[in-house]
């Protein structure tokens, strides 16, 4: 496996799965914010219908400026869950000037998309299998063809990416740090 190869792309049209994916509003929004609150992001929900701030593809998306997450009733959740994790993910310089664009390489990337289905287990009513068939839905593309297949066979890397920045331990469970 080439690391500096990405295991995926996102899709650049995220309305194609609108109406397929668990939106924010249908999830245990306390018991989600709660999740990511133990990582010091912080949820602010957006007025309906108005631009989300800080989102990298706009329309429902997710975005990101600082600490803040926002998001709308209307965001999907592995938007919400994923933006999420490129926070925590990051080092603290990158971290510290975040506005939009979350950046990183490949294997970081590889990293969030494992965290994100990880974390789905956290919140009441989503879990992984959920989380991966609306990370497909939305376009992920992933080189064993689904999310699922790579999560469960083809992820090492991001496994041992996350397990080396303390973010999960030696059973793959989530540590609640954020890299240093």
């Amino acid at each position: 496996m080439q690391l500096d190869q990405p295991v995926f792309h996102r899709a650049p049209t995220p309305d194609a799965s609108a109406g397929t994916t668990l939106a924010w509003s249908e999830t245990d929004q306390a018991a989600a914010a709660a999740v990511l609150e133990r990582y010091g992001v912080q949820v602010v929900v957006c007025p309906a219908d108005t631009p989300i701030p800080g989102s990298y593809f706009g329309t429902s998306e997710a975005g990101l400026i600082g600490d803040r997450l926002y998001l709308r009733t209307d965001t999907p959740l592995h938007s919400v869950m994923h933006e999420a994790c490129h926070y925590i993910c990051m080092d603290q310089g990158r971290r510290a000037t975040l506005d939009t664009d979350a950046g990183g390489d490949y294997p970081e990337e590889n990293a969030v998309c494992y965290l994100q289905i990880l974390l789905a287990d956290a919140i009441p009513g989503v879990g992984r299998a959920r989380m991966v068939a609306d990370m497909d839905a939305w376009g992920y593309t992933f080189r064993l063809g689904s999310a699922g297949a790579w999560f469960g066979e083809d992820a090492v890397d991001a496994r041992d990416w996350l397990r080396e920045h303390g973010l999960t331990d030696e059973l793959d469970r989530p540590t609640w740090n954020r890299r240093d």
